[in-house]
């Protein structure tokens, strides 16, 4: 069972739904947990052949807990167990892209931070033509980690993805489809309805092919990711513990922010 998660199973299709609403489901370490170990789950079976992942009605995911996150500079614990908090994340997003099944993200309202970052480890993303993503980690004080750069480069090469990494910029859906972010839009409300036409498409053609397919583009364009973020957990663990890093989470988790 899942605490902050829902399932739902129709035929070969899986919609997986954040369940956080008024913390705008933002990525705690439970929840982070619950999604990986979903991944997991749903990656095993052989009769289910494209997930969806969505956040709702509201967002998609207002990005990792910042309350969880202050684990990461928690000088009362140990090395081995900071690093074990700040690679939660890159485990996560590594599930997910890790799926043989095909994955859609379909994203209402925003996805921000480490939502941005779980969707851009899914195949392909469809969002809400008034929805906005971004990337404000750097604002935060920390780097961006969980193994997204390299899944940006690939995406859209290196100038693109320092853009997008260190100016924090806010990108509307209409843009971030433009740049290559995105897969789809679709009318503010129907993302999900979206996202399941997308899914229908997939789901007739031959199951085995498609498997097969996806492996084949993720064992090229993959190749280097691990390379490029392994050392992702001590990075973000020794820039959280810097006294600019912790002025700026602090001033993020002010009332009114």
């Amino acid at each position: 069972m899942h605490s902050h998660l829902t399932l739902a199973i129709d035929g070969r299709l899986a919609v997986v739904t954040l369940n956080r609403p008024p913390a705008r489901n933002a990525l705690s370490r439970v929840l982070m947990r619950e999604l990986t170990s979903c991944a997991r789950e749903l990656a095993e079976r052989t009769d289910v052949d494209v997930v969806i992942l969505t956040g709702g009605d509201l967002c998609f995911s207002a990005g990792a807990d910042l309350k969880d996150a202050n684990a990461w500079a928690d000088e009362s614990l140990s090395t081995v167990e900071r690093r074990e908090v700040a690679g939660t994340g890159y485990r996560l997003c590594k599930a997910w892209e890790e799926m043989p099944q095909i994955t859609i993200a379909a994203i209402e309202g925003y996805a921000v931070g480490g939502g941005l970052a779980l969707a851009l480890a899914c195949d392909w993303r469809v969002a809400a033509h008034d929805a906005f993503v971004s990337l404000p980690e750097i604002a935060l004080g920390i780097p961006l980690t969980w193994g997204t750069v390299p899944r940006l480069v690939n995406l859209r090469g290196p100038a693109r993805a320092k853009r997008l990494t260190i100016l924090c910029e806010r990108f509307p859906a209409p843009e971030a489809l433009a740049m290559g972010l995105l897969d789809y839009t679709a009318p503010k409300g129907q993302a999900l309805a979206r996202a399941r036409e997308v899914a229908a498409q997939t789901l007739a053609m031959p199951a085995a092919a498609v498997r097969m397919s996806k492996e084949s583009v993720n064992a090229i364009t993959l190749a280097l990711n691990h390379a490029a973020g392994y050392m992702a957990h001590d990075q973000i663990a020794l820039a959280a513990a810097s006294p600019e890093s912790r002025a700026a989470r602090a001033g993020a988790l002010k009332p009114g922010r």
